[in-house]
């Protein structure tokens, strides 16, 4: 049996004025994805266990079949996993986005997307500014970064994603908690290294918005994670730009296949994503997709952006996956987002997000589109979460 998951990261949304009150995913030309819908099941799943932030990562364990009310202990360490940084006991990593602050109002939590060398001169300052031998900085991808912090287990700092407060005042959302002020403190003095840069002084130059603060969040202790395989019998593979998702997919023991030009925004290499995951099913059992362009969209409050990336993943991903999938005796196929991200909030909810599935003993429950009012209209609703991939991969089929 083959299986591929396509994950449109925070496709699901509300519908909007622009779209003559259709949602993006009704809007959106993605005849394959409704192929998905017509030939299956349609449904709807809670990703994010009550009392649990929505944010992708606790989405996302949903999703790859982990309770994250067992196992989530923080985001950037599963970002940690990705870049194969170790943890010493009583450590810990803080997600540090490089952001832009303006008359203290989040002008961008994502510093105008600033390009990847930018990013690594900045923070390799930052490291030699600010670093000790305590406190290092480490460079991600883009805007997303990491910073651990030792003998740190003592700390109980509340901390906001800088992606929640886009065009707000950020001081009721500073740091707060026990050891708040050391947090505080270092996103205070990175001001100080950031302010007359030699690539933020360009970057205004060019009318781009500098990078003028890291935004500390998301942090915590090494997670564990039972491997996959022995979990479900599957041996599974991973395509994503973004370090959350190659941070879970290697603690659950998946393979990562890197993308040439996959970039973890709207303007990714969908059709590289694509072709690795057609060449991907000849050797793995599972193949998940993972496309971050919709949630960057919604961040944004681009409705066009959003219902391009829809398009742009169903016609370069989802329609090579299907051809490819036609070609064994067994697949199934399962398309859905982690959370919404809905254009009129620019931040994540924790609503439940519809999905479709077809394949190898999945019965046709007449559904025709793939949309989130199909999704409530199919009164199937997988909650907890987690079971989505257990029933994915094994409902229907024969012992």
């Amino acid at each position: 049996m083959k299986y591929v998951v396509i994950l449109p990261d925070g496709c699901a949304d509300e519908p909007l004025a622009e779209l003559d009150e259709r949602t993006p995913l009704e809007a959106a030309n993605i005849p394959h994805m409704r192929s998905i819908a017509q030939r299956g099941r349609v449904g709807l799943v809670r990703t994010v266990p009550e009392g649990l932030a929505p944010g992708s990562d606790v989405a996302t364990l949903s999703v790859v079949g982990y309770d994250p009310t067992q196992c989530y202990t923080g985001r950037a360490p599963l970002e940690a996993v990705a870049q194969r940084i170790s943890l010493e006991p009583g450590e810990l990593v803080f997600r540090c986005n490089l952001v832009t602050i303006a008359d203290e109002i989040m002008e961008d939590f994502a510093a105008g997307h600033i390009s990847q060398p930018e990013a690594e001169k900045l923070i390799a300052d930052l490291e030699a500014a600010l670093g000790d031998e305590r406190i290092r900085f480490h460079a991600g991808v883009g805007y997303r970064h990491l910073m651990t912090i030792k003998d740190a287990d003592w700390m109980r700092v509340a901390c906001t994603p800088p992606h929640d407060l886009t065009g707000q005042p950020i001081a009721g959302y500073l740091p707060s908690g026990k050891g708040s002020d050391v947090i505080l403190d270092l996103m205070n003095r990175s001001r100080e290294v950031l302010a007359d840069h030699e690539v933020n002084v360009v970057r205004r130059d060019l009318g781009e918005s500098p990078a003028s603060s890291i935004w500390l969040w998301g942090q915590g202790t090494m997670p564990r994670l039972a491997p996959f395989r022995k979990r479900f019998g599957v041996r599974g593979a991973a395509i994503t730009a973004v370090d959350l998702i190659r941070g879970i997919a290697v603690s659950v023991g998946w393979k990562l296949i890197e993308v040439e030009g996959a970039t973890g925004y709207i303007d990714t290499n969908y059709a590289g994503k694509g072709a690795a995951a057609v060449a991907a099913l000849d050797a793995y059992d599972l193949v998940v997709v993972h496309v971050e362009a919709p949630d960057e969209a919604g961040h944004m409050g681009d409705v066009a952006a959003k219902v391009k990336a829809l398009e742009a993943i169903d016609e370069h991903v989802a329609g090579p996956v299907l051809d490819k999938l036609a070609t064994f005796d067994r697949w199934r196929v399962l398309c859905l987002p982690d959370h919404p991200t809905p254009i009129r909030l620019k931040t994540h909810t924790s609503d439940p997000v519809p999905f479709c599935m077809a394949g190898t003993g999945v019965i046709c429950d007449q559904a025709t589109t793939f949309s989130e009012q199909a999704g409530r209209d199919s009164h199937l609703l997988i909650d907890p979460g987690h079971e989505l991939m257990e029933y994915f991969l094994k409902s229907g089929l024969e012992a």
